[in-house]
């Protein structure tokens, strides 16, 4: 998870959302990245998303197995691209109680409605992975407060 924290502390001095994800298989880092949705115009450049594709092209194949680390828990459309892509473990660090689809707000990690279950363990360096998030935040909302005057 110390890697996909300091992806997300990446993407925050690229003035992103600071999420970042790492893949790993037998023990090997297979791909890394931070969210980068605002420097692409993308709204599907997602940290999850991002590493997907990534370990997807290093090793031929669409269906990679593997475990993701990620300091938020995904959302709906990574969950699905998750579940796509067949990644076998998920560990995430902060829960999001808004969005979050492994577990949070919508269970997509071991829904019987599925063609494949993804094993999650979430909170791990939870208290880290939210500090980030929350205090990119507080920045952000003073940006906007001296921005008003």
């Amino acid at each position: 998870m110390g890697l996909a924290i300091e992806q997300a502390q990446q993407a925050e001095e690229e003035g992103e959302v600071p999420v970042g994800a790492i893949f790993v298989e037998n023990k090997e880092v297979i791909a890394s990245a931070g969210n980068a949705s605002i420097q692409l115009n993308d709204p599907t450049g997602h940290a999850e998303i991002r590493v997907l594709r990534q370990a997807a092209k290093k090793k031929k194949n669409y269906r990679i197995g593997g475990t993701l680390y990620v300091t938020l828990e995904p959302c709906l459309m990574c969950m699905g691209s998750l579940i796509h892509a067949r990644v076998e473990t998920l560990i995430f660090g902060a829960y999001d109680q808004k969005l979050g689809a492994a577990t949070s707000v919508f269970d997509f990690s071991s829904s019987p409605d599925q063609n494949h279950r993804i094993d999650f363990m979430g909170g791990v360096l939870e208290e880290q992975c939210q500090d980030l998030l929350k205090d990119f935040f507080k920045k952000q909302r003073k940006k906007v407060k001296r921005n008003q005057y």
